[in-house]
């Protein structure tokens, strides 16, 4: 499959709703696996890199999961095409800096993508809409299974699998969601949230992951801890956290509408304005008004099938996506002018929000 190919339809996780859909964007399970006699990449010549990438491509491409995969050298891919792999969440910023000897092969559906030779010499993923850990896990168990009978795995019957960075040592498995917490972001809950998630062992991110800002009010939370402990009672435990941060969510979206509706009202409101006017627009501003008018299709003042239009919009007024779209590098202000374009288009059919409810419910307290 070429790169064009793979650009012309949207991962499956972002056109497919799943599970707790409005709150959680998607589960991610990550495996790191390394081969016995070879260097950890990051202490690897360009040799035995591309030695290992050689040996394991093929039998990547072979897999059934994999039939008219996407399979290319980072070296044969322009810096544009791989910021794009990098905000489609399907290689890490990392991978996309590496050089000769690395290499990245994903299904179709791009739900399924390996990277060869980022920190360790395998580091595959699976990603599924809405809070699916345990089949994103799965999916990815069953590759796993094929190719330890194929490739020599570096594994310690004390330690588990070996891998170039100490936290992975063991079952080399993160488990991640990506949440959308528009509401505890507002209500001003969300620095108690992460410090209560980090006290129990699990890393809270940006959109991006580590080092990168929370924009949108996306957050990402994953496992610290590989070692010592089962991937099922991994992901066990992080579901019951995803859970509860769930219902702390949607208590907070409640307790606004009952004590601030009229700032709830403002800020969709404003972002429908903003994003259906707007002839030039940061990335920053317009995933925040995005949000906003995510969190209104959940509560009813959008039509809620609006919801994918959004999630498919987070990720194409990116920068990369949006010099694809122009076949060309653009300037920021370039970049700023053509996502309002592609905003205000997308959104044409956008009614203005519905507030009736609020408004009723407010009215009803009131009388009371």
């Amino acid at each position: 499959m070429r790169f064009s190919t793979l650009l012309k339809k949207p991962a499956e996780w972002m056109r497919v709703s799943g599970p707790e859909s409005d709150i959680v964007i998607t589960s991610r399970v990550r495996l790191a696996r390394n081969l016995v006699g070879h260097s950890f990449p990051g202490w690897a010549d360009k040799h035995e890199r591309s030695e290992v990438m050689e040996d394991v491509r093929p039998v990547l491409e072979e897999l059934s999961e994999m039939k008219d995969s996407f399979s290319e050298e980072m070296t044969k891919l322009t810096a544009i095409e791989k910021q794009v792999l990098v905000e489609r969440h399907l290689i890490s910023r990392e991978h996309a800096a590496k050089g000769p000897g690395c290499a990245t092969v994903m299904n179709r559906n791009q739900t399924i993508s390996i990277m060869i030779n980022e920190e360790d010499h395998l580091r595959m993923q699976a990603i599924r809409p809405g809070l699916q850990l345990l089949s994103a896990f799965k999916s990815l168990d069953g590759i796993d299974s094929i190719l330890e009978e194929e490739l020599p795995y570096a594994f310690d019957p004390k330690f588990g699998y070996l891998t170039a960075c100490p936290t992975n040592l063991g079952t080399g498995m993160r488990a991640s969601a990506m949440l959308h917490l528009p509401g505890l972001v507002l209500s001003e809950q969300i620095n108690q949230t992460i410090q209560a998630a980090n006290r129990i062992g699990l890393a809270v991110r940006g959109l991006y992951g580590e080092g990168t800002e929370a924009l949108a009010n996306l957050f990402q939370v994953s496992n610290q801890t590989t070692l010592g402990k089962s991937e099922e009672s991994v992901i066990e435990n992080l579901a019951m956290v995803i859970e509860n941060m769930i219902k702390n969510e949607h208590n907070a979206r409640h307790k606004m509408l009952e004590d601030s509706p009229t700032m709830i009202q403002d800020q969709c409101g404003r972002a429908y304005a903003v994003l259906k006017h707007a002839h030039i627009i940061s990335s920053k501003e317009a995933l925040n008004h995005l949000s906003m008018i995510r969190l209104g299709c959940d509560l009813g003042f959008f039509p809620e099938e609006e919801r994918e239009s959004i999630n498919l919009l987070l990720t194409e007024i990116q920068p990369a996506h949006l010099q694809i779209s122009a076949k060309r590098k653009l300037t920021p202000e370039e970049r700023d002018i053509l996502r309002a374009d592609i905003i205000r288009t997308n959104l044409k059919g956008l009614t203005e929000p519905e507030f009736s409810s609020i408004i009723t419910e407010r009215d009803t307290d009131e009388d009371e």
